[in-house]
């Protein structure tokens, strides 16, 4: 690998308080953080939204990286002229240039400590198989899904994105702030053993594979017609059986889950069953109640490695 920058970003969501937090303390100490010897750019995302302590001003700054939205010169946005004055900075042809991107975010969802890949490039797979191995952490593949695009984690060569809750918006938790930096400093040894041609992974990946996104049901003006069902708050990464509760009316009404009925994404293996980000609290104005995957196992392949390395 060569001996370029690992770009570490925090408040790509303003409300996200534990990141940048953490970024503050790094800046300040940098000996707190173990880099495992890798050079690293260290980047508030969305200063304004951080400052207001908002998702975002404008628009979602990681759904801001779409090829098509940096190239509108229409397109005036705070979050689209961020995106691309972080790529002018650190992209891979920037002033500072980066080759890996790391993203650091809190969930209101329980998914405890985790990590996203957007598609399926051989280093980001290499990466996560990498970190998996270390610390056992579940992997969340985000796929196929034509609504949700532009992350910024995908206009670098490689990265992923580290998601830790639950907290609520806008609070700094420690224990939330010790798994961050704990699943950082995870890939920085990954990104290490890579450059120094050390890097061994274990025999197969295990992703959860996005299969699609479930909304709450919704009257005629689009209001709620139900609440998320209170047995199935807090189980990320458990598996749905037939008939398990999903929403809730006040009336005391339950739907269930029901393979190949309507609480099933569109088009969606009828194996999916396994639900991710439920109720997170950003989600609500995409139409998102949770997403559902199928939980998969990918051997390992020796060019995974290799990809890593050459960056």
């Amino acid at each position: 690998m060569a001996q370029g920058r690992v770009l570490v970003v925090a408040a790509t969501h303003g409300n996200e308080r534990n990141a940048p937090w953490l970024l503050e303390q790094w800046r300040q100490r940098p000996q707190q953080l173990a880099s495992a010897g890798v050079d690293l750019a260290l980047e508030i995302g969305n200063p304004e939204a951080l400052a207001a302590n908002r998702r975002y001003i404008d628009r979602d700054l990681n759904r801001s990286f779409a090829p098509d939205l940096l190239q509108d010169p229409a397109r005036t946005e705070l979050e689209v002229q961020r995106a691309r004055q972080l790529l002018a900075q650190f992209g891979p042809e920037g002033h500072q240039p980066c080759s890996v991107a790391i993203d650091l975010h809190s969930t209101t969802s329980a998914m405890g400590n985790s990590l996203v890949v957007y598609g399926r490039r051989p280093p980001d797979l290499a990466l996560a198989a990498g970190v998996q191995a270390r610390l056992g952490l579940p992997v969340y593949l985000h796929e196929a899904d034509a609504v949700q695009t532009g992350f910024l984690v995908e206009r670098w060569p490689t990265g992923l994105v580290i998601e830790v809750g639950p907290v609520p918006q806008g609070l700094v938790s420690a224990s939330i702030c010790r798994q961050t930096q704990l699943a950082l400093e995870a890939c920085l040894a990954v990104l290490a053993e890579a450059r120094a041609g050390q890097l061994r992974l274990p025999e197969a990946l295990c992703v959860h594979r996005h299969c699609g996104s479930v909304d709450l049901p919704r009257h005629g003006d689009g209001t709620p017609a139900a609440a998320l069902h209170p047995q199935r708050q807090h189980r990320d990464w458990r598996p749905l059986a037939d008939g398990d509760p999903l929403f809730w009316c006040a009336d005391g009404t339950v739907t269930r889950f029901a393979p190949g009925a309507m609480t099933q994404p569109s088009g969606a293996n009828p194996a999916a069953r396994w639900p991710v980000f439920i109720n997170e609290a950003a989600y609500g104005e995409k139409g998102i109640a949770f997403s559902l995957c199928v939980r998969e196992r990918w051997p390992c392949e020796p060019g995974w490695i290799d990809a890593l390395a050459a960056l």
